[in-house]
């Protein structure tokens, strides 16, 4: 497991909790993000905490406009923008 997607893992569980919303089913890589107990706002806060600990926001850094749809897309999009 990369160090990106440990801090995706524990910063997207910790939001959830923080947000007082629940994880409707098992992470995985296939889990649709609209589907996986997030709200709009839970993303926003994640999206500020990633930022912080990894220094990176791929959502602003990018120049085409890109909507994960899956958990594991998130996190693909996270380490491409992240590098080696």
């Amino acid at each position: 497991m990369t160090i990106a997607r440990e801090t995706i893992l524990r910063l997207f569980l910790d939001v959830l909790e923080t947000t007082e919303r629940t994880i409707t089913a098992p992470l995985t890589d296939q889990t649709v993000l609209l589907e996986s107990g997030m709200d709009s706002l839970g993303f926003a806060i994640l999206v500020a905490r990633l930022d912080e600990e990894l220094g990176c926001d791929p959502f602003t850094a990018s120049k085409d406009p890109y909507y994960p749809k899956t958990f594991g897309e998130f996190v693909a999009f996270y380490e491409k923008h992240l590098g080696p």
